[in-house]
């Protein structure tokens, strides 16, 4: 049991209204946001993250109706399904690219790393 709480301290990304964190024994990206928590294969979080992105938000603020008002957001595998605000949205897309942003960097050091041993 002890492994389980070892690997979820082990931060990749952290915002104020959720945080990130990889998980070796099951290969995922784990994501909690506002109390949702979801697991990703990379594949699937690289998917999730780009179709976060892909919302148009301004395209959100100016249309005055109250459909506009939040848009549901769901992933393919429903790992994640929630009807989002402007501002949710924005800050989902701070958690997932922050994420991206931490596997790409670690990824290029590893890199490096490797480069150098050789």
């Amino acid at each position: 049991m002890a492994l389980v709480s070892d690997l979820t301290t082990n931060i990749l990304f952290e915002t104020e209204k959720g945080y990130s964190y990889q998980c070796d024994l099951t290969n995922s990206i784990i994501i909690n946001f506002i109390d949702t928590v979801s697991n990703y294969k990379i594949h699937d979080f690289l998917i999730f993250q780009r179709k976060v992105n892909s919302v148009d938000i301004l395209d959100m603020l100016y249309d005055l109706s109250d459909q506009s008002d939040a848009q549901l957001i769901e992933t393919t595998k429903k790992n994640f399904s929630r009807n989002l605000t402007i501002c949710e949205i924005v800050q989902l897309r701070e958690l997932l690219n922050g994420t991206k942003f931490t596997l790409n960097l670690h990824s290029m050091l590893c890199n490096i790393v490797n480069v150098e041993l050789i």
